[in-house]
């Protein structure tokens, strides 16, 4: 198949997926294996690591505006009553912190389970039943800290620990966990998703950050970091490159957009239901079309 065709398909997966909750390391893993891409060539894995780029830069775009006014109301908040510990930027931060701590940790078992198809299947299905229960009690209980001005620390912290689950189990949704989380420590609806989304992008740079700095650069001097296979790159492969950026941007764009608004008003049934489909086609018949 073209290269070129097959960078449109997985930017558009990437751009579906990465804010959705349903796991975007799911969907990449899937659609290399029915493209019969070779998951342990350095190159696709560079570029499974760049297209992510353009689904954090369509975020940061779309809530460039939100963050301006954070950076502006900085330390006392748009109400007066914050400080430089329990602001918005620094409930980010903090909860940035309590995911990076533990998934640096932990390196080694993300490893282990990156390419599994039985933990990606159970992550799919644990993760689609919590989502669907957690939202369904935040129905009927819609009470709560409605605005991301009046989080506490203890939230922050809650979320940021159980967004470490999707690093350490591929098919948890970073957006899943950190919304769940969110509900379940107080925030309503709304307010977890903002929260989500916030996090998101400090913790997106990091982590492509990082990959990024193992894939291209090879730090054999650094222990626990294996050296992958040189990379080699030509013009067809930089084009291929900037096409899964440029689309997963563009697709990313739009859905971000769509899936907030249409969790405001109908909540996250449908993709908890989506989520549980998957993992029930993963279990049953996954190894037939994908393999392990």
């Amino acid at each position: 198949m073209n290269t070129y065709f097959i960078s449109v398909i997985l930017g558009i997966v990437e751009g579906l997926t990465e804010f959705l909750p349903v796991s975007s390391t799911a969907h990449l893993r899937i659609a290399e294996a029915i493209l019969h891409l070779d998951l342990h060539d350095a190159y696709w894995k560079m570029y499974t690591i760049v297209i992510q780029l353009g689904a954090i830069l369509a975020l940061c775009l779309l809530f460039m505006g939100r963050i301006v006014e954070f950076i502006r109301t900085f330390p006392t908040g748009e109400s007066g009553d914050r400080n430089a510990f329990n602001h918005p930027l620094s409930l980010t931060m903090i909860a940035f912190f309590f995911t990076a701590a533990p998934s640096l940790v932990l390196t080694k078992l993300v490893s282990k389970n990156l390419e599994s198809l039985t933990v990606m299947a159970t992550a799919l299905l644990v993760g689609g039943i919590v989502m669907w229960v957690v939202d369904a009690w935040t129905v009927r209980h819609e009470r709560g800290v409605a605005d991301v001005e009046q989080m506490s620390i203890w939230q922050a912290i809650f979320v940021g620990l159980c967004q470490t689950f999707s690093a350490v189990f591929p098919g948890t949704s970073r957006s899943m966990s950190t919304i769940a989380a969110g509900q379940i420590c107080g925030l309503t609806r709304s307010t977890a998703l903002e929260f989500s989304f916030l996090i998101s992008i400090p913790t997106m740079i990091a982590a492509t950050g990082y990959d990024l700095f193992k894939e291209v650069l090879h730090p054999k001097h650094i222990p626990g970091l294996e050296a992958a296979a040189p990379l080699i790159m030509n013009q067809e492969r930089w084009i291929v490159l900037i096409i899964g950026f440029v689309v997963s941007f563009i697709v990313a764009l739009g859905v971000v957009e769509w899936f907030l608004s249409w969790v405001r008003k109908h909540g996250l049934v449908l993709f908890a239901v989506y989520r549980i489909a998957l993992a029930i086609f993963l279990f049953t018949a996954g190894k037939h079309f994908i393999g392990n």
